[in-house]
């Protein structure tokens, strides 16, 4: 059994936990919201026994990583910058870079803005997006009564209250929510769309009698939970909030494509394929990523796509690294 061991390091002036494994070309993977280093745990022990170094840090404001106080410190060109800083603490010139739901984002915009760095990437869930015309949160999608997700986020504070209320009920709820186990309500957008009157906690509960899935347990909950209760919500929000900064701090990047070899990987019961605009942006991810070997699409898996699918993402992930 291949063991995995934590410890800090100095990027980007921050400090960050990482967890690590194995010897070998470097695979710097980067989790989404709300994760951490552990949604990467069944890749980092395969990637290693298949004679890679596998590193899964616990991104900015997460886990036992430093959260800084200023919304402005979560922008792309920070969490690149993150990357980068970990292969100098790790005297690393190059890396494959992965990324699940957000950090799919830093990956693709790691290889974009560093291909020097990082060689290769892999995408699940989120394909790249390239810079659009408008301002994202303008053209978010809004009801009479709710709003997108992410527009809900951007005021500072009331998410945060929402979810920590009760973080394991939390956790419990968003992994099963988005998961491919949960069937969709019908006239329901699941996650997407908050209701103005009940918030978040509006949608709470509807699964908490529900059993487990195979592939997730309590004592993963409680490892999330545990890491929440201490880290809290707000610095994994404060990426949400950099949204549109991102956008305006991209523009001389604005039409630039990804170069370097890339594999792209979802579930296609994943609520982020059927946002506006995705699958046409996955059917034409090779005109903006000119050099993806290949797109895969996970039948029956929802979003948590290396939680819900650990050997077929394996499988996927080990073959395009081989053949680089």
């Amino acid at each position: 059994m291949v063991a995995i061991t934590h410890r800090v390091i100095e990027t980007n002036g921050i400090r960050m936990r990482i967890a690590e494994a194995g010897q070998g070309p470097l695979v710097l993977l980067c989790h989404g919201f709300p994760e951490g280093w552990y949604s990467w745990r069944h890749q980092i022990t395969a990637l290693a026994a298949a004679g890679f170094r596998a590193v899964a840090p616990d991104m900015r404001g997460y886990g036992g990583t430093e959260a800084p106080e200023a919304i402005d410190a979560y922008t792309l060109l920070h969490l690149v910058g993150d990357m980068v800083g970990v292969l100098d603490a790790l005297g690393s010139e190059t890396a494959v870079i992965a990324g699940h739901d957000w950090g799919a984002p830093v990956a693709w915009h790691a290889a974009l803005l560093r291909p020097d760095r990082f060689r290769a990437v892999i995408g699940l869930s989120v394909p790249f997006r390239p810079r659009g015309q408008a301002r994202p949160t303008t053209v978010m999608p809004r009801t009479a009564d709710a709003v997108f997700y992410q527009l809900y986020f951007q005021e500072p504070g009331v998410a945060e209250a929402e979810l920590q209320a009760d973080v394991r009920a939390t956790l419990r709820d968003t992994l099963l929510r988005l998961s491919g186990d949960v069937p969709p309500v019908p006239g329901s957008d699941g996650f997407s769309l908050v209701p103005l009157q009940g918030g978040l906690q509006a949608r709470m509960g509807r699964h908490a009698d529900m059993p487990l899935p195979a592939w997730l347990t309590d004592a993963d909950i409680d490892h999330y939970a545990g890491e929440f209760t201490l880290a809290g919500f707000r610095g994994g929000l404060n990426w949400y909030r950099n949204i549109d900064r991102n956008w305006e701090l991209l523009r001389p990047f604005a039409g630039t494509r990804v170069q370097v070899p890339a594999l792209y990987v979802a579930g296609d019961r994943d609520l982020v394929v059927s946002f506006p605009g995705a699958q046409r942006m996955i059917a034409g991810l090779k005109d903006w990523v000119p050099r993806l070997r290949e797109t895969i699409m996970l039948p029956g898996c929802g979003h948590w796509t290396q939680q819900e699918r650990p050997q077929a993402v394996n499988d996927a992930m080990l073959g395009f690294l081989r053949s680089l």
